[in-house]
């Protein structure tokens, strides 16, 4: 990964990954699968578990606590349950709205890549009220392959028209720190997702920071 200082147009787009970086809708996931597997006769897992599952797309939870036999049955279930659990248990987490705002005042492009299917992540963002911060929002499923594999990252940046080194990746986990490499484009890291801290550490983002709004010092030297 280069080096910010090298940086010289200054970040003019920040893409966001969804849960555990702007959103906290690990609840709406824990209940979501424990309803699943209680209905199919599973038994129930600590929330610790499921929240160490999350990020790679809802078949590759599942898939860590049903057998493969069950999985398309299982996801019928997740996302019936789903669809009302993240309208119920969604929240912002903190400092997420007050960076967005930041971003909208100073005319930054804005825009989300997320392995949760488009259909939840526009629940979220309906509920909370935040699509009017995003300039696109491109999720997994509408890609042969989700994150790690760049193609995300790269087809927000062409459908924006910016260069990787105007790009900011912003995630909570490993895989999104990877998948900012994989793009050639600085990665950073919000502390208290999916990922344990040695993790995201030995993945190597450009910076770990506590909470959302703490990337406003940042984009204030970048973009200097």
């Amino acid at each position: 990964m280069r080096n910010i200082k090298n940086f010289q147009e200054g970040i003019k787009l920040v893409i966001f990954d969804l849960d555990g970086t702007l959103v906290d809708a690990y609840e709406a996931i824990i209940q979501s699968v424990n309803f699943t597997l209680k209905g199919l006769g599973y038994k129930k897992v600590l929330a610790k578990r499921i929240r160490l599952a999350v990020g790679w797309g809802d078949r590759k939870l599942l898939g860590a606590f049903i057998e493969e036999k069950d999985l398309d049955s299982a996801l019928v279930v997740y996302r019936r349950h789903h669809r009302v659990a993240l309208k119920k248990y969604s929240k912002l987490l903190p400092g997420a709205k007050e960076l967005l705002e930041y971003l909208k005042r100073r005319d930054f492009k804005t825009a989300i890549a997320s392995n949760r299917p488009t259909e939840f992540t526009n629940i979220i963002l309906r509920r909370l009220g935040l699509r009017k911060y995003f300039d696109y929002v491109l999720c997994a499923d509408k890609l042969p392959e989700g994150k790690p594999n760049p193609e995300i990252i790269l087809r927000v940046m062409k459908r924006l028209k910016s260069k990787s080194e105007q790009v900011m990746y912003v995630g909570d986990m490993a895989i999104d720190v990877e998948t900012a490499r994989n793009a050639g484009v600085i990665s950073i890291a919000v502390r208290g997702g999916s990922s344990p801290l040695a993790e995201i550490k030995k993945a190597g983002p450009f910076k770990i920071i506590k909470s959302p709004a703490f990337l406003i010092k940042i984009l204030q030297f970048t973009s200097a």
